[in-house]
């Protein structure tokens, strides 16, 4: 972006690049991109004249800082969503019939795991009240969850009725019937709930 500045305006004296060339030039550079991607060129661009204007002690108004640019640049306000209260969650979560879905619920209620790292769990992973998560999105190598007594009991239960062996799934669905799953059970009770919702929870009640 800024060898582009450069090609643009490398010969103008700084001082002499205003706000409407600023707007000019991301306008052109970012036409057709997404308004995250529009605002963080913004961002990197004003940073950029604060840097110069800094270090080389400039008397002179950063022409980022214009109403005009922050506001065509800026991302829009996106309201928190709600976490769900644990009456709820639990209503859910006991209301299901299923052992396989009700684990799976509980690993992310419970637990805190994300639903990708749920179902990729194998029963080899499995030792006691530990789960090793291979391969987690924090980018680790693996990471270790821990259980509660029930729930690894009601593990255990599962494991043993379906049969399963140390390189079975624990959970052999697709991450969209799983997603479908949750968002089913909640809608019985009338509850709007995604997947990641009950990681929230997990996350929230645990501080």
């Amino acid at each position: 972006m800024l060898n582009q500045f450069k090609v643009l305006y490398g010969e103008k004296g700084f001082e002499n690049i205003g706000s409407d060339e600023v707007y000019g030039f991301l306008e052109n550079l970012t036409q057709g991109l997404a308004r995250s991607t529009r605002r963080l060129r913004y961002a990197q661009l004003k940073a950029f004249f604060n840097f110069v204007i800094n270090r080389c002690d400039l008397d002179i108004k950063n022409p980022c800082n214009t109403s005009l640019l922050s506001k065509t640049f800026r991302t829009s306000k996106q309201s928190p969503r709600k976490v769900p209260d644990k009456e709820a969650i639990d209503e859910i979560i006991y209301n299901t019939k299923n052992l396989r879905d009700r684990l799976l619920l509980e690993l992310q209620a419970r637990c805190g795991l994300r639903i990708g790292e749920s179902l990729k769990i194998k029963v080899s992973d499995i030792s006691e009240r530990k789960i090793i998560l291979r391969e987690p999105k924090s980018g680790k190598e693996a990471e270790v969850a821990y259980m509660p007594e029930p729930i690894a009991k009601r593990l255990e239960e599962y494991i043993r009725c379906e049969n399963l062996g140390p390189e079975d799934c624990l959970f052999p669905v697709s991450y969209s019937k799983a997603r479908s799953m949750i968002k089913s059970l909640g809608a019985q009770l009338k509850i709007s709930i995604r997947p990641h919702d009950l990681r929230r929870h997990s996350a929230t009640y645990a501080s």
